[in-house]
């Protein structure tokens, strides 16, 4: 047992030191060197009110910069010139202003003044002003630049210490055996439903024109990442928001927009009209960059089917991303996963196939079913059962009418409004929705995945129980699938 704690102590005090990596800025220059204490100032009274936005990872000793898995993933284009690292550069600091923004909008008005900050917009105005200081000391110093591209990194999301204590190279095995008895009833399910669907309640978003158009000599900046306009995006995620077929058999079926009402856990609005919520995101394939879709859908709760089970808890969210081609934007490929990051299923059209030979002891890339092809304007269609909001189809539209469904940006769940006035996020500093834990986490622990079954936020969404798999891994479809046409 002494040798169990000493191991158990060792790897928790390494992943607190992972976890507070140093924050303090190099220093660069004496503007860095000043927003260092600015920063240093901010983070305090950030960390003091709990209002720390998980989304992106701050970069260890450049205060004031953020990357995501698919920016630390041109690190190598970045690289390559001065052109592509001042473009890349610039989404270190968009990212910094967009999740230092939803901070500052969180905090509580008596954590102002800061520093120089009266309020919440000066505090917004320095933010984007130290983002920007990095710029100068980084041009002129190539050391400073390989340290940034080197530390420019998101680390997964497995404690590995979980594993380690969980022996999981053991068990494992049976929690592997686990998730393809799960696989495979749920391949009969899909064809059960196939050949005899349950009603089902439809529900549709407005309608909006072809946006083939979009693709015809589209610029890409210096990274080669594809450039649209705000209202561009927003044509693209109205174009291709699918038709949703939901068995409705209880209040927990009734997805819709979230809402602060009083209570420690946010709650579905089911009053209002059906919301559901949209983002875009980006993969590569080779040399190619291509723009993915994401829908996320939130469910009240994901209720007990009987007296024990372990999955139930507050809240559900399923969410689907369309992976689109470079030259047209037809779709390629549908995956979908829980709010959880659990059941990640892949939906590929005729023109992607699963690379060979795929590993057999770890999970992959499960794939149920195949999308048939799609007619230019041709939208998908998700069923879902009742109750476990399982995707048990997926399929091309037929354009009947339905209930229509409004489209928010995800962003705005990082400040959502409170009744008293302020705003509060969804998620946690740890990237969870407090009060979505399901009593699965205690069974599933040794995989290594923080609070298994509770919903988290983008950039926190670990698919696989057995290896180690990310939904915003950029290279994840390109590890798993064959794409001819983009070879």
């Amino acid at each position: 047992m002494k040798a169990l704690a000493a191991l158990l102590a060792t790897a928790l005090l390494g992943g607190c030191a992972s976890l507070v990596s140093p924050t303090q800025p190099t220093a660069a220059s004496p503007e860095t060197a000043s927003c260092a204490r600015w920063f240093a100032q901010v983070d305090a009274a950030i960390d003091q009110a709990g209002v720390r936005d998980a989304e992106t990872e701050r970069v260890a000793g450049f205060a004031g910069l953020r990357v995501d898995r698919f920016t630390a993933s041109l690190r190598d284009r970045a690289s390559a010139s001065a052109a592509a690292f001042d473009t890349w550069l610039a989404r270190l600091q968009r990212l910094e202003l967009d999740g230092r923004a939803f901070e500052i909008a969180n905090l509580p008005r008596t954590a102002f003044p800061i520093g120089a900050a009266a309020d919440a917009a000066a505090a917004r105005r320095q933010t984007e002003q130290c983002a920007q200081a990095w710029r100068g000391p980084l041009q002129g110093d190539p050391a400073l630049r390989s340290t940034l591209l080197e530390r420019a990194q998101v680390p997964d999301r497995y404690a590995t210490w979980q594993r380690a204590v969980g022996l999981y190279p053991l068990v494992r095995w049976p929690f592997f055996a686990g998730v393809q008895n799960w696989q495979r009833s749920h391949e009969e399910a899909m064809s059960r439903w196939a050949t005899s669907p349950a009603p089902t309640q439809r529900f549709v978003p407005v309608r909006a024109a072809p946006t083939t158009a979009l693709w015809h000599a589209r610029p890409r900046d210096a990274l080669g990442v594809p450039q649209f306009s705000d209202a561009e995006v927003a044509a693209l995620l109205a174009a291709h928001a699918p038709a949703l077929e939901v068995e409705t058999r209880v209040d927990a079926d009734r997805f819709g927009a979230l809402a602060w009402s009083g209570g420690a856990v946010p709650a579905v609005d089911n009053a209002a009209p059906p919301q559901a919520y949209q983002r875009i995101a980006y993969a590569r394939y080779g040399d190619q960059v291509l723009v993915q879709l994401v829908y996320s859908f939130w469910f009240p709760e994901r209720p007990p089917l009987g007296r024990v089970d372990l999955l139930a808890g507050a809240l559900d969210a399923v969410v689907l991303r369309v992976t689109l081609a470079p030259d047209d934007g037809r779709p390629l490929l549908v995956d979908t996963i829980h709010g959880c990051g659990c059941y990640h299923l892949f939906i590929p059209t005729a023109e992607v196939a699963l690379r060979t030979p795929a590993p057999t002891d770890v999970e992959w890339a499960f794939t149920p079913t195949t999308l048939p092809a799609l007619s230019p304007g041709q939208r998908i269609v998700v069923r879902l059962a009742s109750a476990t909001h399982y995707v048990v189809g997926v399929d091309r539209d037929g354009g009947a009418p339905g209930t229509p469904y409004v489209l928010r940006e995800e962003q705005m769940l990082r400040a959502l409004p409170t009744s008293a006035g302020a705003s509060k996020s969804v998620f946690g500093p740890d990237g969870l929705v407090a009060g979505s834990e399901r009593a699965e986490r205690w069974l599933f622990w040794p995989m290594g995945i923080a609070s298994a079954g509770a919903m988290r936020q983008w950039g926190h969404h670990a698919t696989a129980f057995v290896g180690r798999r990310h939904f915003d891994d950029a290279d994840l479809i390109e590890r798993r699938f064959v794409i001819p046409a983009l070879q």
